[in-house]
């Protein structure tokens, strides 16, 4: 069982370990090797560096559509986007840190840190909302240590993401988005953040699970979750997760540990849902979603209704604690996570029928998630 432990306010090992901004030298074996030159520009610029459904524990680790292509409809299906790294890197864990690292910069707080990474040329940075908290301005520092300041222009709890502006003249390099629905498990996983403190760390992995669901920040569920095992670790939340050719496929989040500590399972916001969200929130939306008003758990035929929200749509409709729930819209529901998926997949005011296992069908207005 995961501890539901919240990383919302810096590094947890504060106080009991060093954070160096660098690994100590006397520390490494050989020297790094250098990036190769084809895949290392140089340096530019004067800045450098479950309410609705069920619930379940994990543990949190830590724009608009423009370059990095937030959506994919205004380029020509025979023009796909390129990738970060030629055919022949294609895979080699070096290239792919070396390609994107001056897109990924480390993001400070005054209650903590995590990780962001640049999506346009304009100066949009994507984050997790945990990691801005409800600040409304934090400091970037980018690969070459240079620093600047970013706006918080808008956070979604329920998705856990987070979108800053960062005003510069310095050039960006924007980081590609891949289309996550076509992730597939053993393919690679490249992971640069800040874990602990320590900017630029790379690690790598595989994909070693998708279609998960984890617990976000307001207590509701987020869908179509990729898992990895590469290592991740506090710090390294908002930072991107990369695929064999250096494009995003989700932006870590969250690890599965009883210790606080990595331990092989971590989980990504995917890219599909930054598509969707990262856009929405630089026009200044306030993101709406479905809202049903139970907490669930698994049951014998179906899934129990474990508590009804004073005031909710299900209050309204007459659902009650102990009500086993046999299908939503049609659809079978076996645990908590369908029920969650079933409303998540609609729209406030949308009805949606309920079929109870006392022989009822009951006729649900959803309303907006609070």
């Amino acid at each position: 069982m995961t501890d539901p432990l919240l990383w919302l306010d810096g590094d947890p090992t504060e106080g009991r370990r060093p954070r160096p901004h660098a690994p100590r030298s006397e520390a490494r074996t050989e020297p790094l090797p250098a990036p190769p030159a084809a895949a290392s520009p140089p340096r530019r610029g004067r800045f450098g560096a479950a309410l609705a459904g069920g619930l379940i524990s994990a543990v949190l680790v830590g724009g608009g559509a423009f370059a990095l292509g937030l959506t994919d409809s205004d380029r020509p299906a025979s023009s796909p986007a390129p990738a970060l790294v030629s055919p022949k890197q294609t895979g080699n864990v070096e290239s792919i840190y070396a390609a994107a690292r001056e897109s990924v910069v480390s993001v400070r707080t005054n209650g903590g840190s995590g990780t962001g990474f640049v999506v346009d040329s304009g100066g949009t940075i994507v984050t997790n909302a945990h990691v801005v908290g409800n600040a409304t301005g934090v400091e970037v520092e980018f690969a070459d240590d240079e620093t600047a300041r970013a706006s918080v222009m808008g956070v979604d709890t329920s998705s856990d993401l987070a979108v800053l502006k960062v005003d510069t003249n310095r050039p960006l390099k924007a980081l590609q988005l891949a289309d996550s629905s076509t992730v597939r498990p053993g393919q690679l996983a490249v992971a640069i953040g800040s874990p602990f403190g320590l900017s630029q760390t790379v690690t790598s992995g595989i994909v070693s699970g998708t279609g998960r669901h984890i617990q976000a920040p307001d207590g509701f569920q987020i869908d179509s979750v990729i898992q990895t095992d590469a290592p991740i670790n506090p710090g390294n939340s908002g930072g991107p997760l990369l695929d064999a050719t250096g494009k995003v496929i989700g932006v870590n989040s969250q690890i599965a540990s009883q210790s606080g500590g990595n331990v092989g399972i971590g989980f990504a916001v995917p890219s599909n849902t930054v598509k969707d969200v990262i856009p929405r929130l630089e026009r200044g939306e306030s993101i709406q979603r479905a809202y049903l008003g139970v907490s669930t758990q698994a049951a014998s035929g179906g899934v129990s209704i474990a508590s009804v929200s004073s005031g909710s749509p299900a209050e309204a409709a007459g659902l009650r604690v102990g009500d086993v729930i046999e299908s939503v819209g049609g659809t079978k529901v076996s645990d908590p996570d369908d029920v969650a998926a079933a409303i998540q997949d609609r729209r406030p005011g949308e009805t949606v029928e309920i079929e109870l296992a006392r022989g009822d069908t009951v006729q649900v207005k959803l309303g907006v998630r609070p």
